[in-house]
């Protein structure tokens, strides 16, 4: 289980700068879209648990050159189990597209309810290892203000798409796998 190595904070403000223009110029370009298919699906994991897709975004880029499925998991602070602060989290959560859908390499994302143990996940399609890390090394500042601290975890899973990887296959997951889908009843 990684836990990001957060970057200085005046360069992840920086990065956090750079990505909203780059979101700005993805919305005026009508190249960031929020599309429906994968909602609603369910996906189950190898910790056990479950989690649905309540949004996707996806911005057009260019052709994907070294594909990465990243997964991000964190804990909200003082939610628990409370349905109506996990129903507002959700709806405010869109106003953090400014947060991810502009860095390099960002291609997808499926954001996904909390799970049985009040983790989100985000699973993400990344074009490129380290711009993956970089991201999620940038993203722990704004995640340590809103989740426990010691919630927040990823995986980067190289030579992959989110598509292949919800798709299952490969060795039995390790119930530690907390990251890895799996289909439903193995």
């Amino acid at each position: 289980m990684a836990t990001p190595h957060p970057v200085p904070w005046p360069r992840a403000l920086i990065a956090f700068g750079r990505c909203s223009a780059e979101v700005v110029r993805s919305l005026i370009g009508r190249r960031l879209h929020q599309p429906l298919p994968n909602l609603g699906r369910v996906v189950a994991f190898a910790d056990g648990t479950t989690a649905t897709v309540y949004r996707e975004t996806r911005r057009d880029n260019h052709p994907v050159t070294e594909p990465v499925c990243l997964v991000v998991s964190f804990r909200l602070r003082w939610v628990d189990g409370n349905r109506l602060a996990h129903r507002v989290f959700r709806v405010e959560s869109v106003c953090n597209t400014v947060l991810f859908a502009g860095f390099d390499g960002f291609v997808s994302k499926l954001w996904m309810t909390a799970d049985g143990d009040n983790r989100y996940r985000g699973i993400y399609d990344w074009d490129g290892y380290d711009s993956a890390v970089d991201y999620v090394s940038a993203l722990w500042w704004p995640l340590m203000v809103v989740a426990e601290q010691d919630s927040i975890h990823y995986h980067v899973v190289g030579d992959r798409t989110r598509d292949s990887l919800l798709a299952g296959g490969g060795p039995v997951p390790d119930q530690r796998e907390w990251w890895r889908p799996v289909r439903r009843g193995g």
